[in-house]
């Protein structure tokens, strides 16, 4: 297997382009509105996953009050110095945490808890997900709602394409480019596994390469009711399709 660090780790190449990458994502168009739908304007929200702020501030400039809790200190910096950026009014709306979603308690609920963009899918689907589902349930009110964004089967068991094939091309500031390759991957059905590694290409405007890095993505899968159940949660709505590539699940506290 091809040597990697993970993804969204201190220094790598994905963390530094998380805005490039996911700007550019058009599977993710209509994700904010999916998530500002299930509660009303002005509701606190509790996202799980924050990554660089791209939900939390979303959602704050539509009136929202958001709590970002994010596990990796790379991605969490891009957001404080995001955050450092927003208007006084705005930045009042905005509070963000390191945390671990599988075993946070914040000692108060809100009216809405999100996990976007794939975040549960990081984690191996058993017990951290079992741990999740009651972190979010811990953080609401009987009634409240929980969405947790999770790829569908169909794509995971894709085969990869040719190493050589750059599957993701978009210029940079200053003339360069941000180049991605997919050098492995992966899926073992009996655990709902997807393995790749995405290699990262960052090329000056002539084309050389300045920085290339390695970086390890892991999805897991498997039937989230009976999980969320355990921690009192039930399906409020008929999975949200996003992008062609996810779902968004919707449950409820009972």
């Amino acid at each position: 297997m091809a040597q990697a660090r993970p993804y969204y780790a201190d220094k790598s190449l994905s963390a530094a382009f998380y805005d490039v990458v996911t700007a550019a994502d058009e599977r993710l168009a209509g994700d904010i509105e999916a998530y500002a739908g299930l509660a009303a304007p002005g509701s606190s929200v509790l996202e799980l996953g924050a990554g660089g702020g791209r939900v939390t501030f979303a959602l704050a400039e539509q009136g929202y009050t958001v709590t970002g809790i994010e596990i990796a200190p790379a991605m969490l910096a891009q957001a404080q110095a995001r955050l450092a950026q927003l208007p006084a009014e705005l930045a009042a709306r905005v509070e963000l945490r390191r945390g671990d979603m599988t075993a946070l308690d914040l000692k108060r609920t809100f009216d809405l808890v999100i996990c976007p963009y794939f975040t549960l899918a990081h984690v191996p689907a058993g017990t951290a997900w079992r741990n999740t589902f009651a972190t979010a349930a811990r953080h609401l009110p009987p009634g409240g709602r929980a969405a947790f964004h999770l790829p569908l089967l169909e794509i995971m068991r894709m085969p990869g394409p040719p190493k050589e094939m750059v599957v993701f091309d978009r210029p940079l500031p200053g003339g360069g480019r941000l180049q991605l390759h997919v050098l492995e991957r992966t899926f073992k059905a009996a655990i709902g596994r997807l393995d790749q590694v995405i290699e990262y290409v960052e090329r000056d405007a002539a084309g050389a390469v300045l920085r290339r890095s390695p970086e390890r993505l892991t999805f897991y899968l498997t039937d989230p009711e009976p999980l969320a159940a355990t921690a009192g949660l039930v399906r409020d709505r008929d999975p949200i399709p996003l992008g062609g590539v996810g779902d968004i699940w919707v449950f409820r506290r009972v």
